[in-house]
């Protein structure tokens, strides 16, 4: 009889991808389900994309595809970091992958040996500390303060930083409370890595194009040049071009980082599939303005859900500053009942009761290590998140002591 291994055993789903499987349950059952848990974008992917993969159908590239991405896509990668973020970087520096998280999986395996460290911020993305304990790392957790707006301290990271210490991950604009990171956070996060040279630095920035306000993203290698012998950028094609169902990732970073990687990946899944990498050279060659205007809805979006929570007595909410996520509190909420009488033990008793009895499904904030809060996702239609809040303004009103 089948036998998990130990480490497979304990590691939990990923709260996210729960709660959006009991959503799919209860529509099932005919219950009106409005689900926030998933960060989805809405739009369609580019039309562009639609013909790239055309394209490499009519030309018959349906073979194996070299193991770190054809040739085309790295070039179009190569130019987005160009013209994006003002990065000059060679082809040997980049591999696609199979979505973001697969880079991440590539990193942390080529990199870690049972013990060491990984330094994760919190709130962060379910994932990465998921992914870190399937290969024996240890995911140590320095909370980001919600009246430090979610950013992390240079001085939390230094006093966690031991000779253990292997990477810091840095996830920004984040998922799941949109903070970003100024250029002062980076310099003094730069500060603390050189006073560590064996400390890599994983910085996911799949939410780059994401800004609000008129911010724009800034990468640490752009404040800190002299690391980028550390520094390994993750990012893709999934939320800027809502195209998550290519599963087109891409990393860039230091080249013996990537030869392992790369020699990970050509061990498990190899290359990708070459009608996703076509589409994915259309998108990126085209002109941005399809991202711009995404970008603006979800600018609008946010007010109009931020307005709403912060209107429901019981809730605090940040205002998130990039990607398409609100992350309200709950403090004031929890250890009361709610109208069905569950008791709202924690962030994950609300979320069930959310669920169960306004049929709203959400994500808690304890499995992004930073809780009592509640993630809802802001990539829906305009009637769906008005709805939504008002179902959650009336799960509140419910609550009794």
């Amino acid at each position: 009889m089948f036998r998990p291994s130990r480490r497979l055993a304990t590691l939990p789903t990923p709260a996210t991808i729960a709660m959006a499987a009991r959503a799919r349950e209860l529509k099932a059952q005919g219950k009106p389900v409005i689900s926030l848990a998933l960060g989805q974008p809405d739009f369609p992917s580019p039309a562009a994309a639609l013909d790239g993969a055309v394209a490499e159908v009519k030309a018959g590239h349906t073979g194996y595809p070299p193991i770190p991405g054809q040739k085309p896509l790295l070039e179009a990668v190569a130019g987005k970091f160009r013209r994006d973020n003002g990065l000059d970087v060679s082809l040997d520096q980049l591999m696609v992958c199979n979505g973001g998280k697969q880079a991440i999986f590539n990193a942390f395996m080529a990199s870690l040996d049972d013990g060491d460290e990984v330094i994760v911020p919190a709130p962060y993305w379910v994932s990465y500390p998921l992914i870190a304990r399937m290969f024996g790392g240890v995911p140590v957790e320095i909370a980001c303060r919600e009246e430090d707006g979610f950013r992390p301290q240079a001085e939390a990271i230094r006093k966690a930083i031991t000779p253990r210490t292997r990477w810091l991950v840095l996830n920004f604009p984040n998922n799941p409370t949109g903070a970003i990171l100024e250029r002062d956070d980076l310099e003094a996060i730069a500060a603390v890595l050189r006073e560590a040279p064996h400390v890599m630095v994983m910085s996911d920035e799949i939410y780059e194009h994401l800004t609000f306000d008129g911010r724009h993203h800034l990468s640490l290698l752009n404040v800190a040049p002299d690391l980028a012998d550390r520094i390994l950028i993750i990012n893709g094609m999934s939320k800027a071009y809502a195209m998550t169902g290519w599963r087109v990732g891409f990393a860039c970073g230091p080249v013996p980082l990537i030869r392992a990687m790369i020699k990970v990946q050509g061990n498990t899944t190899s290359g990708i599939c070459t009608l996703a990498q076509g589409g994915s050279v259309a998108a990126l060659k085209e002109d941005i303005a399809g991202v711009q205007a995404m970008r603006e809805t979800y600018e609008r979006r946010r007010g109009l859900v931020v307005d709403a929570l912060r209107r429901i007595e019981g809730l605090s909410c940040a205002l998130p500053q990039g990607a398409f996520y609100a992350y309200p509190g709950l403090s004031a909420l929890i250890g009361r009942k709610s109208a069905g009488g569950r008791l709202l033990s924690d962030d994950v008793a609300f979320a069930e009761a959310l669920l169960e009895e306004a049929h709203v499904a959400t994500v808690p904030g304890s499995a992004f290590g930073y809780g009592p809060h509640l993630r809802l996702s802001f990539a829906a239609s305009d009637e769906e998140l008005e709805e939504a809040c008002r179902r959650l303004a009336g799960f509140v009103q419910g609550i009794t002591d």
